[in-house]
């Protein structure tokens, strides 16, 4: 049996060898070559599971160290009996401190206006959404929540800041592809500050351009090629980075292993103690990134990857 690992997930070299051939990979090397032969992948958002790349393929199990799947084609894969496991909640943390950073900047940088109550309307109420309407409310911030799958239908429209925290799907009831749009911006308190830390997609880039509301942008369309007007524009920028962090890591590199060894009926096992580098999370820190990404745009893939973890 072979199992093929994204080289950036951390904690699991080694931890496979006694049962398993394992390889590690740069997400560039994943190709259907590399995994013709391999039963298993345990991968990133930055692989797209679909039939180009698992037509022909032997791969009967897929576990994302992440907690989106709009990089798998899960029609494929149920098609194919192919399990598909993602790791939910499972940087909800990280993800949460990194909006109090946004929040911290803003008041530095002054990109709201000034109000002694701002409103926050967080969108998606899921592990991250819930998480950040806590430490709002612990920041004696109004709180508005919009999640119309779960019932919430607050109207996050007339909010100082909106923050959506939700997965990008393009069916359904409730589709999240575009939310924010031209016609949503429009509705918008003037002067309202828009975060996406969610998925590429949730917010219509070239609407933010055409609309005159400041903005925060951690996720992109078309990473790792992002649009430099966006990049120049945007209040605070980071590369794809709100949910990492040393401990959201270990949870996500715990959830892959646990699902592939339950699959595999291997015995459970535990992650490498290996220890990572801690980044800055001195304050300030976004800042730092921000001015970093916006000097070197066309670094975004390779900051990204060298990223040290908070």
């Amino acid at each position: 049996m072979r199992v093929l690992i994204d080289k950036y997930i951390p904690f699991l070299q080694g931890v496979l060898d006694s049962f398993v051939e394992t390889c590690f990979l740069e997400p560039e090397a994943i190709t259907p070559d590399t995994v013709r032969d391999v039963d298993a992948l345990i991968l990133r958002t930055r692989t797209r599971c679909d039939a180009a790349l698992l037509s022909g393929s032997r791969v009967q199990f897929i576990a994302t160290a992440t907690i989106g799947t709009d990089h798998i084609d899960l029609d494929y894969c149920r098609e194919h009996n192919i399990r598909v496991v993602s790791c939910p909640g499972c940087n909800a943390q990280a993800v949460c401190d990194y909006l109090e950073e946004v929040l911290n900047e803003s008041s530095k940088l002054q990109i709201l206006k000034s109000s002694n109550t701002p409103t926050i309307g967080v969108v998606g109420v899921g592990h991250v959404g819930s998480l950040v309407a806590k430490m709002a409310e612990r920041r004696g911030m109004n709180v508005v929540l919009n999640d119309p799958p779960r019932g919430l239908h607050g109207n996050v429209t007339t909010c100082d800041i909106i923050t959506f925290h939700t997965p990008l799907t393009r069916e359904g009831l409730y589709p999240t592809y575009h939310l924010c749009d031209t016609d949503f911006l429009a509705r918008c308190k003037h002067g309202a500050l828009i975060i996406n830390a969610a998925r590429g997609g949730v917010v219509d880039e070239q609407a933010l351009l055409c609309s005159t509301q400041p903005f925060v942008i951690d996720t992109w369309e078309n990473e790792p090629r992002i649009n430099p007007e966006v990049l120049s524009r945007a209040s605070l920028a980071s590369m794809h980075i709100a949910g990492y962090s040393i401990q959201g890591k270990r949870n996500a590199s715990l959830m892959s292993l646990n699902a592939l060894c339950k699959h595999f009926d291997l015995p459970p096992l535990t992650l490498n103690s290996e220890q990572l580098p801690q980044g800055d999370n001195n304050p300030g820190w976004l800042k730092r990134i921000s001015d970093q990404l916006k000097a070197n745009p066309e670094q975004f893939e390779q900051l990204r990857k060298e990223y040290k973890l908070r």
